[in-house]
Parts: C-alpha cells; structure tokens; sequence
C-alpha cells in the first residue's frame, strides 16, 4: 500500500451529520431483546415472553413481531429483472471447508470486459433476499458482486430466517469461513475482474470481511465491516487492506469490541475509517425490519461505493 493512502493512526469514530431520529413506538428493550434473539443469547420462546411484558399503549404483540421480524418485500430496492443487471448462480471449489460452495452472482449490463469485484457477505442465516439486493445494487453501481450461501452444503437459505439461523448454528463455523475465503479467491479470479477486490458484510457478515482482511492479506483491497465484531487478536497484525468501519451508537454488544480492536488498528498504522451513527440500532442498514434507518443508511452507503471506488477502480 502506497504512503499516501496510509491514515494517521487516530480516532476516526466519528459521527456523520444526519437529522434528529424522529420519536420510534416500539421500545428499544423490543429492539435489544430481539438482538439477543437473532444471535442466539436467548431462545425465541424467551424473546417472545419478553415482548407480551411490554405493557405498551397501542402496541399488540402482533404488531411488535410484525415490525421486528424481516418483512423481505420492502428490501427490493434492485428488481432480478432489473435492464442493467444479470444474475445467476456460480459454484466454486472449496477444498478446506465444505468442498464446493454456492454464490449469487450480479453483473452490471452491458457485461464489461473489466470491472471491480466485490463479496457481499450475510449475517448468521443465509443468503437472504436483503442480501441478494445489496449485490444487485453493487452491480447496478458498475462491480461485480457475488453473495456466497454458507448454507449451500445444507441445501441453501431455507426460506424463513429463523431455520437458516439453527442451519447455520449447526455448521462447522471453521469451514464457513474456509467456504468464504475460496469465494474470495473465486471471485477475484473472475474473467471480467479487473483484479481488485473488495468485501462488504453485515452483522456476522461484518465479522466475516474482518476475518478475511486479517487471513487473506493482499488479496483484499478494501474492506467494509457494518457492526461487525474484529477477527480474532492474533491475527489482526496481518490486515493490509484499508478498513471502512460502520457501527451502530445503540448497537453495545459490537461497540463494546471496538476499543480494542482500534487500539490493534492503531499498532499496525492501519488504514481505516471507523463511523457511529447516532441513535440506530444493530442492523440498520437492512431496508426489511423496523431496526431500518434510511437517512444513515442511505448516508454509510454512500460512503460504501465512494470508498469502494476510491480503492479498486485505481
């Protein structure tokens, strides 16, 4: 990496400028205590024993799970049909994980001859349709994007997020991550990669494109964790891509990781940008809960291809 794409190891947690969040009916201790839920520290049933305890004016448990549950209809924001695009399914071969993995492959139309490509990584459920829209939109933005299944060697996201979540829970998580760093190779390999590449994820996603960043070394050329907790600290010395860090200020349970890992960031005289924006919840970016916050969404995207523009067009 060139010096004068090295930042100065210092705090970049800054906060963007957005509106004043408007007043939300449901309680935040509903979005918390769906948190929990979705990454396992209680079980639905506990979740759902919480919720019937808010005694809340106006606001039926119909109504609470109604809004805290995906609702995948609102997060199409790319149609599959869509003129500029093309998708389709692409296997690859993984020999340290499950053997062979599965990826949603987009590509921007007319076919380029060279473009930049890009992982497009999912939480702890499988390749969800809010997932397969976020690589639409990176190939409506002219990149190459594919959203691996870590599900595949189960037969796929099932349909529902809450089975993919036990199916993915079930699965050897060392061989998952093998499954993704031979989708990062895949990818970059493509015919039509000009031969940079960047990967993005959410939630366990997040954790994901850390891990790749600190495994896979100069295969990567930039990186975008949203609410992601860091790879595991012995490794986090060998991270070579620049990092563009998105958190949630509500979001404790992967705040509470980031002093640490900045203060390793810091150490190796990483290149990276970290962001909080102010008063969203864990999975604010997903456009198919009530945890969606478009204005910093719309915003910590933005960034997103800017910076993804800024490092694999070059």
């Amino acid at each position: 990496m060139s010096s004068q794409h090295k930042a100065s190891p210092q705090s970049r947690y800054s906060q963007p400028e957005v509106s004043d969040p408007q007043p939300h009916p449901i309680p935040q201790e509903a979005f918390d205590w769906y948190d929990e839920y979705a990454h396992g520290v209680i079980d639905r049933r506990e979740f759902l024993a919480r919720l019937s305890s808010l005694a809340v004016v106006g606001l039926s448990m119909a109504v609470l799970t109604q809004a805290l549950m995906p609702n995948y209809a609102q997060a199409e924001q790319v149609s599959f049909n869509d003129p500029d695009i093309r998708a389709s399914y692409q296997t690859f071969q993984s020999p340290q994980g499950h053997g062979e993995g599965r990826g949603y492959l987009v590509m921007p139309h007319p076919i380029p001859k060279s473009a930049p490509v890009v992982l497009v990584i999912h939480e702890n459920r499988g390749l969800n349709p809010y997932i397969k829209d976020v690589a639409r939109r990176l190939a409506k933005a002219g990149f190459i994007a594919m959203a691996p299944d870590a599900l595949f060697p189960l037969g796929g996201y099932p349909g529902n997020d809450d089975q993919g979540r036990e199916m993915q829970k079930s699965m050897d998580r060392a061989k998952i991550e093998q499954d993704f760093i031979a989708a990062a190779n895949f990818l970059k390999a493509h015919p039509q990669s000009n031969g940079k590449l960047g990967a993005v994820g959410f939630c366990f996603g997040g954790y994901v494109v850390n891990m790749l960043a600190a495994t896979i070394g100069d295969t990567l050329n930039a990186v975008v964790p949203f609410y992601g907790t860091p790879a595991a600290k012995e490794i986090r010395p060998q991270i070579k891509a620049p990092l563009q860090l998105h958190f949630a200020s509500l979001d404790k349970r992967v705040n509470d990781t980031w002093p640490d890992y900045e203060t390793d960031l810091k150490a190796i005289n990483a290149n990276y940008n970290a962001y909080i924006y102010p008063d969203v919840n864990h999975g604010f970016h997903n456009d198919s809960t009530a945890r969606y916050a478009e204005p910093e969404a719309e915003q910590a995207w933005q960034r997103t291809l800017t910076f993804f523009n800024q490092y694999l067009r070059a």
